[in-house]
């Protein structure tokens, strides 16, 4: 299935989703550092790279709500509205953990926020699962543009060049 959101025939919205998951892997390990107290402006920079993280999962929601029209009824779409709602889980979560963190930016989270950190990060880890799945049962954005394929990688570039012979 094709998505209408592509570069060079490859789908945005699986792109755009490592950002974000790599900025809320970052944000949940400088908090960890920030409340075991080994450095005191871990807590800050924890706070910043959550709010960067949410602001590039908005835009890879949006990406993944426009693909998602185009996604055919069935197991697949179930999947994707699954996929979707997993993803929604970890923004509202990391969302509550940054809103309740506004106040006290340059200290790291409470135990309590902490805790939502790590239980969005799990609901996010689920939605990388229910996306790789989407990929590989139900090959929901993983075929080929064969146009733009052949023309930046041309059929005769893939096969092996003959090595010369070594000089005797």
């Amino acid at each position: 299935m094709q998505t209408r959101l592509k570069i060079s025939g490859h789908p945005v919205h699986p792109l755009m989703m490592t950002l974000p998951l790599g900025l809320f892997v970052c944000a949940v390990l400088f908090d960890l550092g920030g409340v075991a107290g080994s450095l005191d402006f871990l807590g800050q920079v924890g706070y910043w790279t959550l709010v960067a993280g949410l602001f590039a999962a908005m835009l890879a929601v949006g990406a993944g709500m426009i693909d998602l029209w185009d996604v055919p009824g069935g197991a697949g779409k179930r999947r994707a509205v699954a996929y979707q709602f997993a993803n929604l889980g970890m923004v509202a979560l990391f969302a509550i953990a940054c809103l309740g963190r506004v106040d006290a930016q340059t200290h790291p989270p409470t135990t309590g926020l902490f805790l939502v950190e790590l239980l969005a990060l799990a609901a996010g880890g689920f939605g990388a699962w229910l996306g790789a799945t989407m990929v590989r049962q139900f090959r929901i954005g993983a075929e080929p543009d064969v146009e733009s394929t052949t023309r930046f990688f041309p059929a005769d570039a893939r096969r092996p060049r003959p090595r010369p012979a070594p000089d005797a």
